[in-house]
């Protein structure tokens, strides 16, 4: 059996990564998933808008 090397893996989009800490901070909050994603996408747009997610 091959394992798949770190060149082989699909990295996930920036919508997988907000839903999954939205969902995740919902869980812990008890707030809506979806407010939670929205203000992740609105605080994206101006805090640290400089920066980039590491590759």
């Amino acid at each position: 059996m091959i394992k798949p090397t770190q060149n082989n893996r699909k990295q996930p989009s920036l919508a997988a990564l907000r839903r999954a800490v939205a969902s995740s901070t919902a869980v812990e909050t008890g707030q809506s998933i979806q407010q939670l994603e929205q203000k992740l996408k609105e605080s994206a747009k101006h805090r640290f808008a400089h920066l980039k997610l590491a590759a």
